[in-house]
């Protein structure tokens, strides 16, 4: 069964960075406002990125990935920039 990492935009702007392993399902229920309290507080919620991994373990572990990246870094994924998410990774490290 395949697991899903994935970015909701709120409607405030922010992201919100899960994991399901029936995505579909999940956006209903954060769109119906009983996904979390963090998003049913500020919904609409768009899903913005969604990444397949064969695993729940693997999943996870890039779920604790994006969770610890900046907005900035976020935002550089989601516009395909792979040029600056390695930017602002170097940044980091320093």
């Amino acid at each position: 069964m395949p697991f899903w990492v994935y970015i909701l935009e709120c409607s405030d702007g922010s992201y919100y960075v899960g994991i399901a392993s029936d995505l579909p399902a999940r956006l209903a229920r954060h769109q119906s406002g009983r996904g979390c309290a963090f998003t049913a507080a500020r919904r609409p919620v768009r899903l913005v990125f969604a990444e397949r991994h064969s695993t729940e373990p693997e999943a996870a572990g890039r779920e604790r990935q994006l969770k610890g990246w900046s907005r900035a870094k976020k935002a550089a994924l989601l516009a395909g920039k792979v040029a600056e998410v390695h930017r602002l990774s170097a940044r980091r490290r320093r």
